[in-house]
């Protein structure tokens, strides 16, 4: 990790349809509106970047990020805002640049985008996109995309949308933005990553982080071969705080397995059980416990992958509004600052 660069501690949600305080699942609607009190609070306690996720699900209220966005941005002040990720595969790279540079316009230049392919399948019948396409889509509407966020006057064809022919695309950026791909772990998204000159965001969402390493590393030989530069790698992965790592272990519990066990039982994974839970907690990439406990995580993950970047993904299963309210306060106010001094000294006593 180079000294110059600063840490970055940010949150995402997938909007998961939550709890109400009766007990039962909550309507969307009420559950956007939440989304957005969190982004308010988020702001309040210092976090640097609030990622909201898209699916086309029961399980999930977000279809459309950058209309939960908009309306934190309304209300807040310095939290940078972006998806997370934005399924681009099945979408128009020119709208959804649209919709990202009025989102950039609206907050003052605090948009971000993190593009990818998404684990849920339910968006390519639904935009009439066919599954068999997987790859090609992801690869042609990236690179139009990249173009659009570069360049002011725009050529391109392929094989997947209509060709542009010195296509101008508004409203245009200004300043810029920054662009990040998700990518699960495959050495083929690392070397796509650096071909268009992007960001870098590892999901990992189980396991040891530090099987990520050897990415990191493919990225930074990548980019020396081409003469490239070196773009900040972030890691996206699910936790929760709590005020001790007790509570904030039984807090998350149920939620997860539900979670997990739905998600499974529709791609014939076992049931979750709390060995593999705790096991996650302790050895894995799942980041519960009390803020010092989540706090050192954290700072070991940055420091072992020599990233700059921790996006922690704080909605999990039906948790109810009232536990991620605290889990963001505490991320904000204790978590933060204490990874920040952990990161400094563990470069300090590198040097």
């Amino acid at each position: 990790m180079e000294a110059a660069m600063q840490v970055e501690l940010g949150l995402d949600t997938f909007g998961d349809t939550t709890l109400g305080p009766e007990g039962r699942l909550q309507h969307h609607e009420v559950v956007l509106r939440e989304v957005v009190e969190q982004g308010v609070l988020a702001d309040q306690v210092g976090i640097h970047f609030l990622g909201v996720g898209e699916h086309h699900r029961a399980d999930f209220s977000v279809s459309a990020p950058e209309i939960v966005l908009a309306a934190i941005a309304a209300r807040t002040d310095r939290i940078r805002l972006g998806s997370a990720v934005t399924v681009l595969s099945s979408d128009d790279p020119v709208r959804v640049f649209q919709r990202f540079s009025t989102l950039n316009a609206i907050s003052g230049g605090r948009a971000e985008v993190i593009l990818g392919r998404g684990s849920f399948t339910e968006s390519f019948p639904l935009f009439g996109y066919a599954l068999e396409d997987y790859e090609q889509l992801f690869e042609e509407k990236l690179d139009l995309f990249a173009r659009l966020v570069r360049e002011e006057e725009v050529t391109w064809s392929g094989e997947t949308r209509a060709p542009l022919s010195r296509a101008r695309v508004y409203p245009s950026l200004g300043a810029g933005m920054q662009v990040w791909v998700g990518v699960g772990g495959s050495p083929e998204s690392v070397i796509r990553v650096v071909r268009q000159d992007l960001q870098m965001m590892l999901a990992i969402i189980g396991g040891d982080p530090r099987r990520f390493k050897p990415y990191v590393d493919l990225y930074h030989r990548a980019v020396a071969q081409v003469g490239g530069v070196v773009r900040p790698i972030g890691v996206h992965s699910p936790g929760h705080v709590a005020e001790t790592d007790e509570a904030a272990a039984e807090q998350l519990w149920p939620h997860y397995k539900a979670m997990f066990d739905r998600i499974g039982a529709e791609r014939g994974w076992p049931p979750v059980t709390t060995e593999r839970f705790m096991g996650e907690i302790t050895q894995g990439s799942l980041y519960v416990g009390s803020p010092e406990t989540v706090a050192r995580k954290i700072a070991a993950t940055l420091t072992a992958l020599g990233v700059t970047r921790f996006d922690m993904k704080y909605s999990t299963g039906p948790m109810p509004h009232v536990h991620l309210m605290e889990s963001i306060r505490l991320y904000g106010e204790k978590v933060i600052p204490m990874v920040k001094d952990m990161v400094a000294g563990a470069r300090i006593a590198a040097q």
